[in-house]
């Protein structure tokens, strides 16, 4: 069912102070950044080998990841595990007795289809399946 770690999602204050350190010392630099307004956040996607850093950033006082920073501080919010199937995953996880608190797949960065499991079956860990958006075949 899991392909590969596709990302480890990091709650940060400032995405560009975190850039800078990431940069400066990791020479990591940002492949992708997104505001996903209807989430309250922005997101910058840094490459990793084959996987991401996911910094999160909160853009609302209200969002999950401004609460997450007000409770826990910056640090590590989610790990982000690659399926081929996201809705097959989601079935048979929940067919097993794991709390979904995305029933249905759900639209996240770069247009993927993610969805996350509950903290409270996976060991207190917050889990997102994520599945890649399928490119149209060129074949005619």
């Amino acid at each position: 069912m899991i392909e590969k770690i596709h990302h480890i999602g990091l709650a940060v204050q400032s995405i560009p102070d975190v850039l800078q350190v990431f940069g400066d010392t990791l020479g990591l630099i940002p492949e992708h950044t997104e505001l996903l307004p209807e989430r309250g956040v922005k997101v910058a996607f840094l490459r990793v080998g084959e996987s991401y850093l996911e910094l999160l950033e909160p853009t609302s006082e209200t969002s999950t990841i401004a609460k997450f920073l007000r409770v826990r501080g910056e640090g590590i919010h989610h790990i982000c595990l690659e399926v081929p199937d996201i809705a097959a995953a989601l079935a048979e996880l929940k067919q097993r007795g794991i709390k979904l608190i995305d029933e249905q797949p759900r639209m996240g960065a770069r247009g993927a289809r993610v969805a996350f499991l509950h903290p409270s079956s996976t060991h207190g860990i917050l889990l997102e399946l994520h599945e890649e958006e399928k490119c149209p075949s060129n074949e005619a």
